[in-house]
């Protein structure tokens, strides 16, 4: 027999919604927010020639600042105020997580609770403007050494320029911070997940249009089109079936006798996803990579740029052993770092301890820890598997192919991912605001009688 939360899930319909006006208000409240992001990524930066910096672009663009056009929604290749998108914060982000596992101050520190966790984000912001400054100012003196032609891509180079787009860049990193925050507090789903969501949905229709054109002009052939576009769908369905597998672990409490009434004796189950860390790992792995590579890309676009920067990028390029190597290598760091950020089997075994619960067949206590630690750690590895091989796979496609970034693994991941996430976000409120309904009814009909 269906629950009662399976049935009223069943009922979610357009009706529910459009009853549901503080749902409305965060949806509303989200496109408006990403609308701002988007029109943020066609401001471009004082001083920068357009046209000598496409012409740049368009020799970069199969290299890794391709796949940072991809997050950044485009507003690299434009140069725009949003150029470095969010990644300056996610980097940030990592290495705070970082902190917290190695420094013993920083780990009490996460223990304090809310105030705790308030703090640590105040750091996690000074760090941002710190990393952003970093790849802002390299950035400018990177565009001051990008020539195409003969032509410079700075109208007028010098420490103006630098101060501008050190001010710009940075304003604008901390801007779009502060705007997914707002999102996740006021909107709806997570705001820097939507921000990078958003980038990548946006270029989606340009990039299929640019396949077809492909195989209009004869430089790809039909079938490999057909090929991809069947390979994308079936990608898409096996990320949902794996984001949605579970390893469940039975869970049984003990019956207890209070007077005359027997509690407890029921039985549950401890969800374990295969892939817990999520789209993190892809994400944390690409901005580590990025954070380095931009300004070497940048400097070795020029014509005078060292020998020895022009051979790292070529190296870093789509398909390069070391690149790839360095991706699936970050990727399996990420996703046992994050798992065991996330899911603690000892702080968990001590729980069920406490509350009676116990594994059927596994001592409650250490044993339970032992043993969660042991099917976590085999789910990990095969969700790094699953990860490694949706993002890196993919990158031979676009060394061969020339396929664009957004069919890649780690776009398609990121879409799927926050999509599931956002409505699943969205069923949440639908629920309570079903059952907000449910509770008037009653207490209507309770003052009736």
């Amino acid at each position: 027999m269906a629950s009662a939360a399976e049935q009223l899930a069943s009922n979610l319909n357009f009706g529910v919604l459009a009853k549901a006006t503080d749902l409305r208000r965060r949806i509303w409240f989200t496109l408006g927010a990403l609308i701002v992001y988007r029109l943020g990524t066609y401001i471009p930066l004082p001083g920068i020639d357009p046209g000598v910096l496409n012409a740049i672009f368009e020799q970069q663009q199969g290299g890794i600042l391709g796949m940072f056009d991809m997050f950044a929604g485009g507003a690299l290749s434009r140069m725009t105020i949003f150029a470095l998108n969010i990644m300056p914060y996610i980097s940030a982000a990592i290495i705070m997580q970082l902190m917290t596992s190695i420094s013993p101050q920083m780990e009490q520190l996460k223990k304090e609770g809310e105030s705790g966790r308030k703090k640590i984000n105040q750091y996690t912001r000074y760090l941002t403007v710190f990393i952003t400054a970093l790849q802002a100012y390299g950035i400018s003196v990177g565009l001051e050494n990008m020539t195409a032609g003969g032509a410079s891509a700075v109208i007028d180079p010098g420490w103006f320029f630098r101060f501008t787009t050190v001010i710009t860049l940075v304003g604008g990193t901390l801007f779009l911070m502060w705007l997914g925050e707002q999102i996740t507090a006021r909107g709806v789903g997570n705001g820097i997940s939507l921000i990078i969501f958003s980038g990548i949905v946006a270029n989606l229709p340009l990039a299929l249009a640019s396949t077809l054109e492909l195989g209009r002009t004869g430089a790809m052939s039909p079938v490999v089109i057909i090929v991809l576009l069947a390979m994308a769908v079936l990608v898409i369905a096996f990320i949902v079936f794996i984001e949605r597998a579970q390893r469940r672990i039975l869970v049984q409490y003990p019956k207890r006798q209070r007077g005359n009434k027997v509690y407890g004796g029921e039985s549950t189950h401890l969800p374990l996803k295969i892939n817990t860390p999520g789209v993190i790992p892809p994400i944390f792995a690409s901005s580590l990579l990025l954070l380095p590579m931009t300004v070497a890309n940048f400097s070795a676009g020029g014509d005078a740029g060292p020998e020895w920067l022009t051979s790292v990028t070529a190296l870093l390029g789509h398909g390069q052993p070391l690149y790839l190597a360095l991706y699936a290598a970050l990727i399996v760091f990420f996703a046992f770092f994050y798992t065991a950020v996330v899911f603690n089997p000892e702080d968990t075994a001590d729980n069920l301890k406490k509350y009676g619960g116990f594994v059927p067949g596994i001592r409650p206590g250490k044993n339970t820890a032992e043993y969660l630690d042991y099917v976590l750690t085999r789910l990990t590895v095969v969700g790094a598997a699953y990860l490694v091989a949706l993002s890196v796979m993919p990158e031979y496609l676009i060394a061969e192919f020339g396929v664009p970034f957004y069919f890649g693994g780690t776009s398609l991941l990121i879409v799927v991912t926050v999509t599931m996430d956002t409505v699943a976000q969205i069923q949440s409120h639908l629920l309570a605001h079903q059952y907000e309904g449910l509770i008037k009814k009653a207490k209507l009909r309770g003052r009736r009688g």
